[in-house]
């Protein structure tokens, strides 16, 4: 049976953002390095966790994740990964304007999905076909997401440090907007950059 799981890095009081800095970066200055430098400056302490984000068969992820490009899409913008992206699968990015799928190196391919989480995820699910299905991001995705029940494994990378953006409108805060959950914790593990929390979402 297919499972829905979810990976996101967020600062103690909840902020995430993608691992790839824009010129508008709202978080502040070297927040994104903050929040992922686990992933890149200490890959081999947590090789465990990075196979695990890209074990999926299938992904969803939000518009905001797959670039800065706002509103109609414009020029040919194929993501923040380069010619050969790392989840050689499909991809479903949401987004409220269409686009033509984008076909990439390593067989990656974006498909665009304009009519919301729901449709990306029971496409994501077919695309599958009996494996994982992977939300990548960022916040706002993932909370509509679990609002609406479709998460069933939620893995936090919790950096220790907080980024004091509260009453900040401009930024997303993990679980904002989300109805009350239970989560069953079922794994833990702990290194000085980051604190890997494994839920499974009741």
């Amino acid at each position: 049976m297919t499972r829905v799981t979810a990976d996101i890095a967020v600062s103690v009081d909840g902020y995430s953002a993608g691992p790839f800095q824009s010129e508008e970066n709202p978080l502040g200055e070297g927040a994104i390095e903050e929040l992922h430098g686990w992933m890149f400056h200490h890959a081999d302490e947590h090789r465990e966790e990075l196979d695990g984000i890209l074990e999926a068969r299938a992904y969803v992820m939000g518009r905001n994740m797959f670039g800065p490009v706002r509103g109609e899409w414009t020029g040919d913008w194929r993501g923040w990964w380069g010619p050969e992206p790392p989840y050689h699968g499909p991809v479903f990015v949401l987004t409220h304007h269409p686009r033509e799928p984008v076909e990439m190196e390593g067989g990656t391919t974006f498909f665009f999905v304009t009519d919301g989480v729901e449709s990306a995820i029971a496409q994501a699910k077919e695309a599958a076909a009996g494996g994982d299905v992977a939300v990548a991001g960022g916040a706002d995705t993932l909370n509509q997401a679990l609002a609406a029940g479709l998460i069933d494994e939620l893995r936090l990378h919790v950096t220790p440090l907080t980024l004091g953006l509260g009453g900040r409108t401009d930024v997303v805060r993990l679980f904002d907007g989300v109805p009350p959950l239970v989560l069953e914790p079922v794994r833990v593990r702990s290194t000085p950059q980051v604190t890997h929390v494994t839920y499974r979402v009741g």
